[in-house]
């Protein structure tokens, strides 16, 4: 997936997350990142995906993500954090208490959102094998006329 980046955020009020996050919308491709939250002993690995590259994957994917695979290294039994929105300078993460994903905004319009890397790989990986399969009405017709014009095998 496109560029890693870790980051390290001792205190929300740090600006690191709002260059990463300025960062990631201004490449225009999936980020990994990694942070490191203060009073907690495990890092978190996200995967930062632009809204339009989000849309296309889930426009392609032919289903939603399984949800027993979501959020494979959290525990399962934890309760999960109520989804205050959280403010780095221009931006504001929305964590979702279900699904596990949390939607970036800025100035009220979502830019990007974090996903759990095997949920980012499996969209990205299910909307690639189907659009590689997909043919518009006219590509297909002209196709099947290609194919109707070629000559047999056995002559």
């Amino acid at each position: 997936m496109g560029i890693r980046i870790d980051v390290v955020v001792d205190y929300p009020i740090n600006d690191e997350v709002e260059r990463v996050l300025g960062l990631a919308e201004a490449v225009g491709e999936p980020v990994t990142v990694t942070f490191m939250w203060e009073g907690r002993q495990e890092a978190e690995r996200a995967v930062l995906v632009p809204a339009a590259t989000l849309a296309l994957w889930e426009h392609w994917a032919p289903t939603a993500y399984p949800a027993s695979g979501a959020g494979g290294d959290r525990a399962v039994a934890e309760v999960p954090e109520l989804a205050h929105p959280a403010e780095f300078g221009a931006f504001t993460l929305f964590r979702r208490s279900v699904g596990g994903r949390t939607a970036v905004a800025r100035n009220g319009v979502v830019v990007a959102e974090l996903l759990n890397p095997d949920e980012a790989h499996w969209l990205q990986e299910k909307a690639h094998s189907v659009r590689q399969g997909f043919m518009d009405p006219k590509q297909k017709a002209a196709f099947e006329e290609f194919l109707a014009r070629q000559v047999p095998l056995d002559e």
